[in-house]
């Protein structure tokens, strides 16, 4: 478990789009690009094992790759290589942190300075959803299952604490980058469950994203 005062003031950043890591939450990636590769040597080397996930934000008529302000740190947990010299690892959701600036430098990878403010609710214990209807949430996502031709164990899915389960959907299941940003900057887990709703539902409609705006 890392505590605030660990938390450093710099981080290697890994801009993959449609990724999505959650506090107390695991996303395992695929490790193969010669940049990445090193980042992640890098980062095993480092008391903390940090990774920051972000989505990248492409402007309209800006050069360059340009990261959304908020993103979430994992620390690598796990990890294994091929034979080729891949890795397979596993980052375990830490906390968000926002965008200071990016710094410049020599690694082939990008860093930036952040902020760890706003977000100490990420380093406490799991988060309750009190307004959790369970029994209403799982027949809308039956429909979504049923609709994308997904299956699920359904057991599982009853028995899962309310984190886990709504925290895991919103990684795993295929939305929009935009999307999966709303879903990372929610600021309480019931809140999270509401955008979690509100796009299953929008996806059941079969609405356009301007829809979606408006």
């Amino acid at each position: 478990m890392i505590n605030a005062a660990e938390l450093p003031e710099t981080i290697a950043i890994f801009p993959l789009p449609g990724a999505l890591l959650l506090p107390r939450a695991r996303l395992p990636l695929h490790i193969f690009e010669p940049r990445y590769l090193q980042m992640f040597e890098d980062a095993l080397k480092t008391p903390t094992r940090l990774i920051g996930m972000i989505q990248p934000n492409e402007i309209p008529g800006r050069s360059g790759s340009g990261l959304h302000t908020i993103g979430c740190a994992g620390r690598i947990t796990q990890f294994s290589e091929t034979e080729d010299g891949r890795y397979l690892i596993t980052l375990g959701g830490v906390c968000r942190f926002r965008v200071k600036r990016e710094v410049e430098g020599f690694t082939p990878y990008r860093r930036c300075d952040v902020l760890w403010d706003g977000f100490d609710r990420d380093l406490g214990p799991d988060e309750e959803d009190q307004r959790f209807d369970r029994d209403e949430f799982l027949v809308l996502l039956e429909r979504y299952f049923d609709a994308r031709e997904l299956s699920a164990d359904w057991d599982t899915l009853r028995d899962a604490d309310d984190e886990l389960l709504i925290n895991s959907l919103s990684m795993m299941l295929d939305f929009d980058p935009e999307d999966k940003q709303a879903l990372l900057e929610a600021p309480s887990l019931s809140t999270r469950r509401e955008t979690l709703v509100t796009l299953i539902e929008y996806t059941l409609r079969g609405g356009t994203e301007s829809e979606m705006i408006q």
